[in-house]
């Protein structure tokens, strides 16, 4: 009976060691040009489609679209923090284009990290956080036609 307690013990034990785990959210504050510049970003983002971090535009806006945010998530299994956060920028990236072409505009202005509706600006660096399973980057911007 003892043996019995003592081995269901150590089960539930594990069960709750692989379940904090599973909580963990790790925030990273990497390099926008690093993720913007990877085989598979110059692949798939639109030269023509511009994308301006901070308050750095110095182009005169024609049009406003409005304020858009993309949310987006990833799966991290099997792969380095890092390398999940670049794949989900990328993702968040294309919803940021996807939504360029949708309005007609030529770019996304004003960008700034937007995780759990926390706004954090910067000219260098997103917001990512990654835990076990997921990765996930949130973006807010301006869709505009620039001149």
């Amino acid at each position: 009976m003892t043996r019995g307690l003592l081995s269901l013990g150590v089960l539930l034990g594990g069960v709750l060691l692989s379940t904090s785990s599973l909580a963990r959210d790790t925030t990273h504050m990497l390099s926008i040009e690093e993720a913007m510049s990877t085989p598979e970003a110059r692949e798939r983002l639109d030269p023509n489609i511009r994308f301006v971090f901070g308050d750095t535009s110095d182009a005169e806006t024609v049009t406003e679209y409005g304020n858009f945010v993309t949310n987006k998530k990833t799966n991290a299994l099997n792969k380095s923090d890092e390398e999940a956060c670049r794949w989900v920028m990328l993702s968040a990236l294309l919803s940021l284009q996807d939504r360029v072409k949708a309005e007609g505009g030529n770019a996304v202005i004003n960008i700034e990290s937007f995780y759990d509706r926390q706004p954090m600006a910067s000219n260098t660096e997103y917001e990512c956080h990654a835990g076990a399973i997921m990765a996930g980057v949130a973006l807010r911007g301006d869709v505009v036609t620039l001149h």
